[in-house]
């Protein structure tokens, strides 16, 4: 089992990421040695006669239980669960379907949207969830810096937001906006969150339940071991199936494959293709492999800077000539990666979009792309000035030997694996390699203290937040602050293709500016993306009658771009045919769909229900 996307929405850069980053404060926080006790989940076996709990391996701390500050997609994917976005991404295809919205509407310039709130969602305390809860939301994320810490991309160009009615709410943007019907923002309850203080330190961990609207209540949280749910009984589209949900935090993965054996958990993703091969044919086990939404890529650091100007962080300086980026990059064999590493279970990687989605999937032209060609990483080094010693070992301006250290996640075997090969391909040009193998890379990454990290990201059926995490505005305030920046990247010409993107409606004219700025970011040589891995999972049929995957046909199960996996998912022990999620899913998210006149085109090709995603 694998460490899992970060962002994200925000699903995985380094563990921390969605990329969305005070969300750190979150692993140190623990709760109260009596809560702990009476919260800690027992065996699953131990509750079978009482509870149907559906038990998820997870490999991936959470960062935050706030949705203003969560970024990993553990993190994420549990906010989809306990609070309901706009709008939603149907099963089927992803296509925009309603959410607390029932219908939206431009107007003739574009500038100002309307949407309908439904009047048949109730807060898990009892009130009537309203416009007002989701206009508070975006007007807090609007004014408070700490507010905006994950999801402030979204409300950038927002002018104003108002709520005329308990059902209607009124966006005006400062220029027009394609992602308005992508708009993956948590909308919570201001009678709560209207208490809050400091945005930028609340985790929202000390107090269960946790008031949402979602399929799931929040009512339990151990810091680095486990998240317990309940089913929110009010839920507008209907009770989920399992009494129980918990997501299990395991930091060995063969252990989280035992676990599965053995009964105890019921769910597990992140699979290698290892343990895929031991638990296909295992009896009441079914594995599920389908074409991954994350990318697997090696990031540079660029020179960590903050938007004031200041430079923080040790980045090796010669990462900061392209040549030398491009370098290391023509050094490394995707295809070997793709055979030895993934097993052939992953896609080789180009740009920064997975071939998932088509519509905004990019390759390099042949005399743009980086291919494995060692002779011309060495030129490009020679060339850069950075030449080999008597000893055989490439100097930096100083004169002494360069030796990059590259961050890794400790609990992904993958790191370790790909690691080992770039130790021997840049030996080879006579540079060193340390991997840092680190439980949390967060904390070095966010200081800037490293020279290439490995990145992941899960992206969205729109791509709008994992390309704007890349802007100069998204580099954190000052270097004492957090930021929504993946590594530090900020570079004008990108930021302006990506304003030209946000305010494109034409969904063909919107994808061609896409793919211009993951060409942009693969010239620039700051991230390399090595390979697209396939989504590799396993359940136990004796306890998961049926669940649904995203998209239906051949998709998957854990990280989806919505709450429908768990949301439908039905215990081997009921009498509910295997159907009724399916069927449910159906039903709800077409009841009372709109497309408008207008938005028809654009709204069928938005961003992620993430991810996390940003998952």
């Amino acid at each position: 089992m694998s460490t899992q996307d970060q962002h994200g929405r925000r699903h995985p850069r380094p563990d921390r990421t969605r990329l969305r980053t005070p969300r750190l404060l979150a692993a140190g926080l623990t709760l109260a040695t009596a809560l702990a006790a009476s919260l800690a989940p027992a065996p699953q076996r131990a509750e079978a006669k009482e509870k149907r709990v559906l038990t998820v391996a997870v490999a991936q701390s959470v960062d935050s239980l706030s949705p203003f500050l969560a970024t990993r997609l553990v993190s994420t994917s549990i906010h989809r669960l306990m609070y309901e976005y706009l709008t939603d991404y149907d099963p089927r295809d992803a296509h925009v379907a309603p959410g607390l919205a029932t219908a939206w509407k431009p107007s003739p310039d574009k500038l100002t949207w309307t949407y309908t709130i439904r009047s048949d969602a109730k807060w898990s305390d009892g009130r009537q969830v309203t416009a007002e809860d989701a206009a508070w939301t975006f007007q807090k994320m609007m004014t408070d810096q700490g507010a905006a810490t994950a999801n402030g991309s979204f409300v950038a160009n927002f002018r104003r937001v108002t709520a005329p009615s308990p059902t209607k709410l009124v966006v005006e943007l400062k220029k027009p906006q394609a992602t308005m019907t992508a708009l993956d923002v948590p909308i919570v309850p201001k009678h709560v969150w209207d208490k809050v203080g400091d945005f930028s330190r609340f985790n929202n961990d000390k107090s269960f339940p946790v008031v949402g609207d979602g399929p799931f209540v929040l009512t339990g949280y151990k810091p680095d071991s486990y998240v317990r749910l309940e089913p929110n009984k009010t839920f507008w589209r209907g009770t989920p199936k399992f009494d129980e949900l918990v997501f299990k935090y395991y930091k060995d993965g063969d252990a989280a494959v035992a676990a599965l054996q053995k009964g105890e958990v019921s769910f597990v993703s992140g699979l290698t293709p290892a343990q895929t091969a031991a638990l296909r044919g295992q009896k009441d086990i079914k594995v599920n492999e389908a074409p991954g939404r994350r990318f697997y890529a090696l990031a540079t650091n660029p020179g960590a800077r903050a938007r004031n100007g200041r430079k923080f962080g040790d980045g090796h300086p010669s990462l900061l000539d392209e040549r030398v980026r491009h370098a290391l990059f023509t050094a490394v064999d995707r295809r070997t990666l793709i055979d030895r590493v993934f097993q052939g279970h992953a896609v080789q990687g180009d740009g920064y979009i997975p071939p998932r989605f088509s519509a905004y999937f990019w390759k390099p032209a042949a005399d743009q792309e980086l291919s494995y060609d060692p002779a011309r990483a060495a030129r490009l080094l020679d060339e850069a000035g950075y030449r080999k010693n008597d000893g055989g070992k490439r100097v930096g301006k100083d004169g002494r030997p360069i030796t990059y250290r590259v961050l890794c996640h400790a609990t992904d075997p993958n790191d370790k694996a790909v690691g080992q090969y770039l130790k021997e391909w840049w030996g080879k040009l006579g540079i060193g390699v340390t991997l840092d193998c680190l439980d949390n890379v967060t904390d070095p990454w966010l200081a800037g203290r490293y020279d290439l990290a490995f990145d992941g990201w899960s992206v969205n059926p729109d791509p709008d937040f994992v390309l704007s995490i890349h802007t100069c505005a998204a580099l954190p305030a000052t270097p004492k602050d957090t930021g929504a920046t993946d590594n530090f990247i900020c570079d004008r010409k990108y930021d302006e293709l990506y304003a030209r993107q946000l305010a494109e409606y034409d969904p063909a004219e919107r994808a061609d500016i896409v793919r211009q700025m993951e060409s942009r970011l693969y010239d620039l040589g700051y991230m390399n993306v090595m390979a697209y891995p396939n989504a590799m999972e396993a359940y136990r049929t004796d306890q998961i009658k049926s669940i649904t995957t995203m998209p239906e046909k051949s998709g998957n199960i854990y990280g989806q771009d919505g709450y429908w996996s768990w949301w439908s998912a039905v215990p081997a022990d009921t009498g509910t045919s295997s159907g009724g999620g399916s069927a449910g899913i159906v039903i709800g998210v077409g009841a009372g769909f709109v497309l408008l006149a207008g938005a028809g085109a654009f709204l069928a090709m938005r961003r992620r229900a993430t991810s996390e995603d940003r998952e």
